[in-house]
């Protein structure tokens, strides 16, 4: 993830910081001290540090689980509203992913317990009936881990709740419409909250309303996204009609792509017809405006587009583009040649095909009428 500080590896999983949670911390810490001096930013920034610990111990409890089934992490990012665990893919099973989503909360309840169980649960509850400023940390603490499992497990997504709703729906329902069901519950409860947010005037609720709803649409749009493109491959959505480039021709050749086609990704072969590069159209634009139109397209191509065969899945090529946040992916053939190529514009297309033609995807195999097909003879 861009702006953010690696902070070292936990079994094999990098901690990454973001920039806005350091920004976070100052004003957090810059706030204590103008309430209480030194010896309040410190204790200030102190809980905070704690917290975002716990946090990360929530994360990691999805992480391990998921690691059980056969899931991989990319990391895990700390940003001011929390941690986010970038996984490869979450558990579609139900049983699975259930597990998954409620590790996380009961890592909570289990930092919760032990504190309440070395402290006293009398003792904090005497100790959390002070003004805010002067309760001990590891009373917060234990406090704020009960609201940590609690807050998650409302059945909203983008909450661990969310996806244990979805979960346990689709034994009867199935992935995709157990998806769209805890969606519509979570779009009902956001505009609860936000209702509820404005008529007590609480902006903190009302922002946590748009992100639920928010976070609630995003992940029912992407598995709805997996479920179409299941069962293709990369060839039934790759583009065959398009022009590339060498590494010895200059942008105002790639400049002349984008004048003459609606081609934005231009691939950059070798001599024998191998890809070794990708050139999108803000790359030729910079380029153009800052070098001109005699600079080598081998000085700014990205090198880092990897190349898929056609026989790949589609489901497993659009998970790597969103993972690394590519433009497009290189299709070769058996001898690294390049055959075609899967972009995220013809993707976006394709999606918006087999919405207007449900049916398709419902006749038999043997007849080959599925949205790939117009995608496939899409000329540039």
């Amino acid at each position: 993830m861009g702006w953010s500080i690696s902070l070292g590896s936990v079994s094999g999983i990098r901690i990454r910081v973001h920039l806005t949670f350091v920004l976070f911390l100052l004003w957090i810490g810059a706030a204590f001290w103008n309430a209480g001096g030194m010896t309040a930013a410190a204790n200030g920034l102190a809980y905070i540090l704690l917290l975002f610990l716990c946090v990360v111990l929530h994360e990691f409890g999805h992480i391990l689980t998921a690691r059980r089934f056969g899931s991989q992490t990319l990391d895990v990012v700390l940003l001011p509203i929390g941690g986010v665990a970038r996984m490869k893919s979450i558990p579609e099973k139900p049983g699975q992913e259930l597990a998954v989503a409620l590790a996380g909360p009961c890592v909570n309840l289990v930092i919760a317990i032990v504190l309440f169980g070395l402290i006293g649960s009398d003792t904090i509850m005497q100790e959390l009936a002070r003004p805010a400023q002067h309760v001990p940390i590891p009373a917060q603490l234990a406090a704020a881990n009960v609201c940590l499992a609690v807050f998650n497990l409302i059945p909203v997504f983008p909450m661990d709740g969310g996806r244990a709703l979805r979960a346990l729906l689709s034994y009867r329902l199935g992935r995709g419409a157990a998806t769209r069901l805890a969606t519509r519950i979570g779009h009902i409860l956001a505009v609860g909250f936000g209702i509820f947010g404005f008529m007590s005037g609480q902006p903190l609720l009302m922002f946590v309303a748009l992100f639920v709803y928010l976070g609630a649409s995003a992940e029912d749009n992407d598995v709805q996204v997996h479920q179409m493109v299941r069962g293709l491959s990369v060839s039934d959505a790759m583009i065959t009609a398009f022009t590339p480039l060498s590494p010895a021709d200059r942008i105002g050749d790639a400049v002349a792509i984008l004048n003459h086609s609606t081609q934005h990704d231009i691939p950059i072969v070798d001599g024998v017809g191998k890809p070794i590069g990708l050139l999108t159209r803000n790359q030729i634009l910079k380029s153009l405006h800052e070098h001109g139109a005699n600079l080598p397209v081998a000085d700014v191509m990205r090198t880092d587009i990897p190349a898929a065969s056609e026989r790949n899945e589609l489901d497993e090529a659009l998970c790597l583009m969103a993972e690394e946040k590519l433009p497009a992916i290189a299709v070769s053939d058996a001898k690294g040649r390049l055959i075609g190529m899967v972009t995220l514009e013809n993707l976006g297309q394709m999606m918006v095909l087999q919405r207007l033609q449900p049916a398709v995807r419902r006749e038999p195999p043997a007849v080959r009428s599925s949205a790939s097909t117009p995608i496939s003879r899409t000329r540039w």
